[in-house]
């Protein structure tokens, strides 16, 4: 007698909705980068529907003001030649790419101007909420991977200092691991600076005493 396979459901882990990016449509300042057509018209007029404060820039200019909150950009054979300058590394802007084609040249493109979501064109009134709010929440998750892997970075960065400033007191003060850690702390609390601070200033003060030396 065979016994039948019961169904087991697994939790679907879902990261929290960000509410605010609903609550504040209509403090958003949006960038569209677009040839002067009735697409491009047609998504600024959709955009000031939602409510969007939005400015249209063709061509591309060199540079965006810092106020922006998103960016839509058009990603088409006959004009991904235009210089994109704007696209700076530390951009906080949420980027949509509007594409007309799926070839390897626009999506290299788009992968190259690290797009956080796709638009089709022509571009249509459905779907210009969901793709907004989309790149941003996309946009917000991976700005705070980014600040937490260099949180995480300065910390290991300052493990390192630590060690090697108790590297140092131990061999110019011939003292054990332990109390030159102890050193540290208490040179920390005393000058109310953080014991990266005197870890650094260790390091720094070591270095001036030997140079020169071989």
């Amino acid at each position: 007698m065979h016994r039948r396979a019961r169904k087991v459901d697994i939790p679907v882990r879902r990261r929290p909705a960000n509410s605010a990016l609903l609550g504040d449509l209509r403090s958003l300042r949006v960038a569209v980068l677009h040839p002067d057509d009735s697409d491009g018209l047609h998504l600024i007029q959709q955009l000031q529907r939602i409510g969007c404060h939005t400015q249209g820039f063709w061509p591309p200019p060199l540079a965006l003001p810092d106020s922006i909150d998103v960016v839509f950009v058009a990603v088409r054979p006959d004009i991904i030649h235009h210089d994109m300058t704007w696209r700076t590394p530390d951009m906080r802007a949420a980027l949509i790419a509007i594409v007309t084609y799926e070839n390897p040249t626009i999506v290299q493109t788009v992968l190259e101007l690290g797009a956080h979501a796709v638009m089709p064109s022509p571009v249509r009134s459905f779907g210009v909420l969901s793709t907004l709010v989309v790149a941003r929440d996309v946009q917000h998750a991976l700005t705070g991977q980014i600040k937490q892997i260099r949180k995480l970075e300065a910390r290991l960065l300052g493990q390192r200092r630590l060690t090697d400033a108790k590297a140092v007191l131990m061999q110019t003060r011939g003292i054990s691991e332990d109390a030159a850690y102890e050193l540290i702390r208490a040179q920390a609390m005393a000058k109310r600076m953080s014991m990266d601070e005197i870890a650094t200033a260790i390091i720094n003060a070591n270095e001036i005493l030997n140079l020169g030396k071989t």
